[in-house]
C-alpha cells in the first residue's frame, strides 16, 4: 500500500513541484490550497505525512497545525515555510502544548523533498516521534 502524504500550501508552483517529486517516489499525494481544505482532506483521509506551508490567507499554517493535531495526532507534520522566524512564537506554544513538527526552509530542492518524505515515512512511528522532537527543538 502507497503512503499517503498531504501538501497544504497556497501556492500552486510549490503544490505542483511537492506532488511531481512526492508521485515519482511513488507516494500517493493530495493536495489542498489552503488550511481549510487542508484539515477537510485529513479528515477525509488521514494522511501518513503532512508538509505544511506557514503563511497562507485564511486559516494560516498555524491554526492548521493545531487542527491537524486534533484530527491525525500521530502523523508527522514538516512545515515547509520562508516565514518561520515571523511566526515563531506561535509555533513555539504549540511546542509547549505537545504538538509535533519539524521545520525547513523554503525553497526546498527536489532531492530534499524526497530525502525527507523517505526519511519520515521509512521509520517506524516510535522512533519518528523522538528524532521530530529532538530535531525541531
Amino acid at each position: 500500500m502507497s503512503k499517503r502524504i498531504l501538501v497544504i500550501d497556497d501556492d500552486a508552483g510549490v503544490r505542483e513541484t511537492f506532488s511531481c517529486v512526492l508521485e515519482d517516489s511513488g507516494y500517493e499525494v493530495t493536495a489542498a490550497a489552503d488550511g481549510r481544505a487542508g484539515v477537510d482532506s485529513a479528515e477525509a483521509s488521514t494522511p501518513d505525512l503532512v508538509f505544511l506551508d506557514l503563511k497562507m490567507p485564511g486559516m494560516n499554517g498555524v491554526e492548521t497545525l493545531r487542527c491537524l493535531a486534533d484530527i491525525c495526532p500521530s502523523t508527522p507534520v514538516y512545515i515547509v515555510t520562508g516565514f518561520y522566524e515571523e511566526l515563531m512564537e506561535p509555533l513555539l506554544a504549540l511546542k509547549d502544548k505537545g504538538i509535533c513538527f519539524d521545520v525547513a526552509r523554503k525553497p526546498l530542492a527536489a532531492a530534499e523533498i524526497k530525502a525527507i518524505a523517505d526519511s519520515i515515512l521509512s521509520s517506524s512511528p516510535a522512533s519518528r516521534t523522538v528524532a521530530m522532537h529532538g530535531a525541531s527543538q
